[in-house]
């Protein structure tokens, strides 16, 4: 494996944050190879700063898109990814693929950091660093979980990707891919150090309507992926002691559990909701890092098989 990567970045109206992304992904000491941006019908002054970026740096592809009416979120951001994906013949030609948002301030070895950490373990099949947030005067912590590599800003090992067929159009497709590449015997990870910690530079769930809204897609996202339900509201409880307080946590459980009362649809793959609910009930007897570890340990024959380890 060399060190080869592409940048695959969905993007609309992000003028007010792009520059600080796009200025952190020049100084990155790994430059990617290609980085493809989709310009998802902007209306702002998001495609002129995109050509002025693109007739610098040759590495710089942008892709422009009909305007759609307004931001999309889940499946609408999958969508531009792939359009913008599509657009590369040469897949095979690069050994990693990033999703890249466009709001976010990356630290300067950001990508040479993980990149040879998934040369050192062939298994890493997912992995990112840790999103923080300004608030008042300093930079907190947006508290990811260290078995999930996060959605604004992943790599996967192209093999991997391509094993867990992509990612699937829908709310909590960022961590669907994680639990599935799990199930095949990849590990997805995360890290919370200095050199990965990188700024969200807008909150979580706030770009579309309201934080709340955002809460309750959450929550119809964590259904949708088959999430033990004591699980799911441990973790709503975890997350009502973030702002806004309280009411944040009971928007997820609304969006959760109005969603199963209304027998809304969830991911077409049995086999995947069994082992995420499997993983989530070894998690809350066991805690997160020796359920980690246990799975990991229990799906590696899965992974050897595969690749003749």
């Amino acid at each position: 494996m060399d060190r080869r990567y592409l940048v695959v970045s969905p993007c609309r109206n992000e003028a007010e944050y792009m520059r600080r992304t796009l200025d952190s992904m020049v100084a990155q000491t790994l430059t990617p190879a290609l980085w493809v941006i989709v310009d998802d019908g902007s209306t702002d002054e998001t495609p002129a700063i995109l050509a002025e970026y693109a007739g610098k740096h040759d590495w710089i592809r942008v892709v422009p898109k009909p305007d759609r009416g307004h931001r999309a979120v889940g499946p609408g951001v999958i969508e531009a990814f792939y359009a913008g994906l599509e657009t590369v013949p040469d897949l095979e030609s690069y050994d990693v693929i990033s999703k890249l948002d466009l709001d976010l301030d990356l630290p300067p070895r950001y990508y040479e950091i993980l990149i040879d950490r998934m040369v050192a373990d062939p298994r890493i099949g997912t992995c990112s660093g840790k999103p923080y947030i300004t608030r008042g005067n300093e930079l907190v912590s947006e508290r990811r979980s260290d078995d999930m590599s996060v959605g604004m800003t992943k790599l996967w090992r192209r093999t991997c990707f391509e094993a867990i067929d992509g990612v699937v159009r829908e709310v909590m497709w960022d961590a669907i891919d994680c639990h599935k590449a799990r199930q095949l015997g990849w590990k997805a990870l995360s890290w919370d150090e200095p050199d990965l910690r990188f700024e969200h530079l807008r909150p979580m769930g706030s770009s579309q309507v309201s934080i709340f809204t955002g809460k309750r897609r959450h929550g119809f996202g964590q259904y949708f992926m088959g999430s033990d339900p004591l699980y799911f509201m441990a973790t709503a409880a975890f997350r009502a002691m973030e702002p806004p307080y309280l009411l944040g946590g009971l928007s997820m459980l609304q969006g959760f559990f109005g969603a199963m009362l209304k027998r809304e649809r969830q991911l077409d793959d049995p086999e995947l909701r069994r082992f995420i609910r499997a993983y989530q009930r070894r998690i809350l007897f066991k805690g997160r890092a020796k359920a980690m570890a246990e799975t990991e340990a229990q799906q590696a024959p899965v992974f050897q098989a595969a690749h003749s380890v």
